[in-house]
């Protein structure tokens, strides 16, 4: 016989069901709780513009070269290597790129991207447009 805290009496099939219930609570606030730490793949709405070419050939903050043609960016707090999928609201273009630059704190732009990635992204001519970035892979932003 088990008793609880308020003297009442168990049969040992209701002990076994109210540990296993109790294992079934604690799986499922695990579940839970584990939703918010890898929630990291949600989306950044803002604006982007992009690199000229003039730029060409200099080091990047990650001391990578700049090369206009890459598919490469630029943004102020995602680790350098950090691949986003870059999505211009405008036509609906999707774009893969890599981020080997910093954005300067103050600036009001969400990503600079590289010529290369702009022209594929068709806003050459805007020069500005609304984006949305996604990350692809597990990299964690660093403030």
């Amino acid at each position: 016989m088990y008793y609880c805290l308020h003297f009442c009496t168990y049969t040992r099939t209701q002990h076994t069901i109210t540990k296993i219930l109790n294992k079934v609570f604690l799986i499922l606030i695990s579940l839970f709780l584990l939703s918010f730490i890898f929630s990291e793949f949600k989306e950044y709405k803002g604006t982007a513009t992009y690199y000229g070419q003039h730029w060409t050939g200099r080091l990047t903050s990650s001391g990578e070269r700049f090369h206009a043609d890459s598919l490469t960016a630029a943004h102020k707090y995602f680790k350098f290597g950090t691949i986003l999928k870059v999505t211009n609201t405008i036509n609906d273009s999707v774009r893969y790129v890599k981020v080997n630059d910093r954005l300067p704190k103050s600036s009001k732009f969400i990503i600079d991207l590289s010529y290369g990635t702009a022209k594929e992204l068709n806003f050459l001519k805007r020069g500005v447009i609304p984006v949305i970035l996604v990350p692809v892979d597990t990299v964690k932003i660093v403030k």
